[in-house]
């Protein structure tokens, strides 16, 4: 019976992680074109992964995720010539946010994708323990 919620755990672990990366793509795309208030383009956020591992779990083959830090990203930004832009440089560029929504679209279909997975699991986990629950009456 530990094992299935173990089997749970692992699954709530990687929608809850699936979860965040969504809402990070989703402020991205918010942000596509926002500035802050100090002027500067917005950064592109990033979700920052890591597994929980320890000797134990790795025996039994499961490593459960968790969400370390939601970063800036450092990817330059882009630059777009448009000399009569009131954000245009001396050299008549302006510095736009370094989101692309090509990229961010694809990141969110793989992280949909990804919640769909744990999310099957996780009803595949229930139903075995439904039945196992049934076959003990």
């Amino acid at each position: 019976m530990r094992d299935l919620f173990t089997a749970f755990n692992l699954s709530a672990s990687g929608m809850y992680a699936q979860r965040i990366r969504m809402n990070t793509v989703a402020s991205n795309i918010a942000n596509f074109e926002s500035y802050k208030t100090t002027g500067e383009p917005f950064r592109k956020l990033e979700p920052v992964f890591q597994a929980v591992e320890d000797p134990e779990s790795l025996k039994k083959g499961y490593v459960p995720v968790r969400v370390v830090q939601i970063r800036e990203s450092n990817e330059p930004f882009r630059l777009v010539f448009d000399p009569t832009n009131p954000r245009a440089d001396a050299e008549g560029f302006v510095r736009l946010p370094n989101v692309e929504l090509v990229k961010e679209m694809a990141d969110m279909i793989s992280a949909m994708r990804s919640y769909e997975a744990n999310l099957n699991a996780f009803r595949t986990t229930r139903e075995l323990a439904q039945r196992t629950l049934e076959l003990w009456r």
